[in-house]
This record gives C-alpha cells, structure tokens and sequence, in this order.
C-alpha cells in the first residue's frame, strides 16, 4: 500500500471551496433516499414481515416461470428466484404454518404439482411476532452503532468531531438504506449487516483524517488550509484502501451467484458513498461549523536559562 502511494501525485484539492457543491449532492441523494422510503413500498424478506423460505433442488433445469404459476397457485404472493445451481430454486411464500405437519402437508402438495421430482433441501419458517422484533432489533442495533461511534470520536478527538462524524455517518446509512427502497431490493438481516459494515468502514476513513487533522494542529496556518491539508496527505490512503475493498466487492458481486451479489451490492455502495462522505462531508463541516480545533500551547523561548541557550 505504501509503495503504490508514492505513484500518487502531491494531492492540493481545495475541499473546502466544494463544500457546498458536495452538500447539495449529499441533500438530493438524502432526499431521494427517503422520499422513496416514505412513498414506496419496501420488499421486506420474510426476516422481516414473517412466512416461509424453501430452498427445491430439481433432478434437472426447469423453468422458473412455470414454477411460479404452480407455486402460485397455492401461496398467493410467492416469489421465486434462481439459487446456486440452475436447477435449485429459492421460494419465498407468505404462508406461516403453526405447527411441523401442516408446514409437511403444504410441502407435499408443492412437490405433486411440481415438474422435475424436486426435493426440498431447506425450509425456514418465521412467525409475524418474530419478525416484528427482528425490525425493532435491527432498528436498535443500528441506533446503538451511531451512538457507540459518537462516544467513541468524542473521547478521542472532541465533541464538535463527533458531531460532524455521526452526521457523515447518518449521510451514508440514510443512501445505503435508500439503495432498498429506491430499487426494491430485498430487506432483510443482511440489509442491516450491509448497513453496519458501511458504518464502521466510513468511520475509519473518518478517523484517520481527522488522525492527520490533530498532527497539523500545531501549525500556525488557518483552519481552511489545516482541512485541506489533512485530506490531500490522506487522500492517497483512502483511495487505495477503499479501491482494493472495492475489488474484492466487484469479484463477489460479479461470480458470487444471485444471493452474494444482492448481499455484496449494498456494502459496494456503502464503501463509494463512505469514502465520498469521509472526504467531503465529516472533515468539511469542521469548517461550516467553525469548530474550534485544539491547538497545542507552542513553549516561550524567550527567556531560556543560559545553560539552554544555544
């Protein structure tokens, strides 16, 4: 990483003069976000709002369409999608049964009506009072992640730190949640694990500008050019770092099969808008804000003792 480092140039970017432009880029990607999240309806996983998931494996490739109208025709709303192979098929159904020999008696109706003698390799089952914790769960675990990182910039920069990073950090979880809504993406657990990943990527490109930003603080230049500062000699850091994330992301995304890539998806884009809001966002508010930065008391050499003069 440090050798690749030293083919980027010496970075002099003024961020902070395109404060502004990125701020009104970051309202309209927030604002899209939560129209669509009020507006549409989001496609909950059965994580979430409860039924049934059955994994078919056929004794060859079939259509899927035609599955789907057999399905169909005994859960209303199923979905279906390819899985693995592409003689596996993944069936989502509505369809909650109480107990083991009703859920047998349905899954022995879907294999007679099925082509191909299918076999069922997996079925997982969620009630509705399960799924309503599971949503007031990942809600929780979201907040306490926020509020953890909060505390933990606080104590080790300063509370006007904190605030600009969680601000950043709301930025890039408000976009990655967004990405569900706007695209109809399955919500599920995965959803929030994609959510917390971008969260605890973006805050560590948060924290090591604002690292660089404290070395720079003994300076005397203004606080403008401290900012700047900060961000061109990590800029090649950055780059690099969420680059080669970004590869490995692209390789699940493009030969992981379907349920990878709808998994890998939203960390991809949760590590470009984490690293945008890293550079653009946290470090500039420091300036919008006109956050005071702790500068170290320079010694008085005046006056020294004979005995350390030079």
């Amino acid at each position: 990483m440090l050798g690749l480092s030293r083919l980027f140039p010496k970075f002099t970017i003024n961020f902070i003069s395109l404060r502004k432009t990125s701020y009104a880029i970051s309202l309209v990607m927030i604002t899209c976000s939560l129209t669509f999240a009020l507006f549409t309806n989001f496609n909950y996983g059965i994580d979430f709002k409860g039924g049934t998931l059955v994994e078919l494996r056929f004794s060859e490739p079939v259509d899927i369409a035609t599955v789907r109208a057999k399905v169909g025709q005994l859960s209303k709303g199923a979905s279906l999608q390819n899985f693995g192979q592409h003689n596996d098929i993944l069936a989502k159904l509505s369809d909650v049964f109480e107990n083991s020999s009703e859920r047998q008696i349905f899954m022995d109706k879907i294999i007679q009506d099925l082509p191909g003698n299918p076999s069922i390799r997996r079925v997982e089952s969620i009630g509705p009072k399960v799924s309503a914790e599971a949503v007031l769960n990942a809600g929780f675990a979201t907040l306490m992640a926020l509020l953890f990182m909060l505390l933990y910039v606080w104590v080790r920069f300063e509370w006007h730190y904190g605030l600009c990073a969680i601000i950043a950090l709301v930025h890039d979880s408000v976009c990655v949640f967004g990405l569900y809504s706007i695209f109809g993406m399955e919500l599920n657990f995965t959803s929030i694990v994609a959510i917390l990943i971008t969260i605890g990527y973006s805050i560590n490109d948060t924290v090591v500008i604002y690292d660089r930003l404290r070395d720079h603080a003994h300076l005397d230049i203004p606080l403008k050019k401290m900012i700047n500062t900060a961000i061109n000699d990590s800029l090649s850091r950055t780059l690099l770092t969420s680059l080669s994330t970004m590869i490995s992301l692209f390789a699940l995304f493009f030969f992981g099969g379907p349920i990878i890539s709808t998994y890998s998806l939203p960390i991809l884009v949760g590590v470009v808008v984490g690293t945008y809001s890293s550079i653009f966002i946290a470090a500039p508010l420091l300036f919008s804000f006109n956050a005071q930065i702790y500068r170290p008391i320079k010694p008085d050499v005046t006056n020294l003792p004979k005995e350390l003069e030079v």
